[in-house]
């Protein structure tokens, strides 16, 4: 039998990111040689995961950054089984990992990240073969990106919530783009402005608005109307710009915004949320 050393058990775990002891007896059952070393702990992680395809991943982490120039973010999430993995701080350095990665390589989509290569597999290769390692299921099951002439990030405490704000201006105080990206997080509004609401889900509205109306028993002639009053609720709690203030209710999100310079737009969000 080979001579395992710890400097070789060593090695291979920076490789893989596997425990020690998996390492060393990967190393042993290769006899030392580590490519098929590794290839025993990638063979482990899609057994595990084979064996765990049905089962939920409904914990994990929601991380975002922002690019140095401050004109593009990027958000992920990497989904576990239990909240006791997404704590784990192993757990929480390969999802910085892949955000790391989707940093330096600014892909299209989530399937496009999940193609890129990572210590010689694709990432979507080294979730499964770190499923091996973590012992429960893993999904790399969201990303997202925004570019603008500036752009915020904020993560929630714990790593549940994530949200990214993109504005039309750089240059103003900071606490202006926090204070709007933290709304975004809080309130989880569907669109920017009235304007930007998918038909679709104006017509749901509606519906829903007549239907309640009805179940009220108040006159057809009436629906219509109420419908639409319903919908104006709707785009005051819904919609980022028309939302109270949630550090001034006196006033809404676009009546702060004029007041911090020149009226700064936002030209996008996204949000993500782990928790209920």
């Amino acid at each position: 039998m080979a001579t395992i050393s710890a400097a070789d058990i060593a090695r291979l775990r920076r490789m893989t990111l596997a425990g020690m002891m998996d390492c060393k007896k990967a190393l042993e059952e290769a006899e030392g040689n580590f490519e098929k070393a590794v290839e025993i702990i990638r063979k482990k992680g899609q057994s595990v995961a084979n064996k765990r395809a049905d089962r939920e991943a409904s914990e994990g982490v929601v991380l975002a950054r922002v690019s140095d120039d401050g004109k593009r973010g990027i958000m992920i999430v990497l989904n576990s089984e239990s909240d006791f993995v997404a704590k784990n701080a192993e757990f929480v350095g390969f999802a910085n990992q892949i955000l790391d990665l989707a940093m330096k390589s600014n892909p299209a989509d989530l399937e496009e990240l999940k193609s890129l290569p990572m210590d010689g597999v694709t990432v979507g290769e080294k979730v499964v073969e770190y499923i091996g390692i973590i012992g429960e299921k893993l999904e790399l099951s969201a990303y997202y990106r925004i570019e603008a002439p500036f752009v915020q990030a904020y993560i929630h405490p714990g790593n549940k919530l994530a949200a990214l704000t993109g504005f039309d201006r750089a240059g103003l105080d900071q606490q202006v783009y926090k204070d709007v990206v933290m709304q975004v997080a809080a309130m989880n509004p569907v669109a920017v402005d009235k304007g930007d609401v998918p038909q679709s889900v104006i017509d749901q509205e509606l519906e829903i608005g007549r239907e309640q109306a009805r179940r009220e028993g108040k006159p057809e002639a009436m629906l219509e109307k109420i419908a639409q009053g319903k919908l104006a609720k709707f785009y005051k709690e819904s919609t980022l710009l028309n939302q109270d203030f949630i550090k001034d209710s006196k006033i809404t999100v676009g009546q702060y915004l004029k007041t911090a310079g020149d009226s700064l737009k936002v030209t996008g969000f996204e949000r993500h949320s782990l928790t209920i």
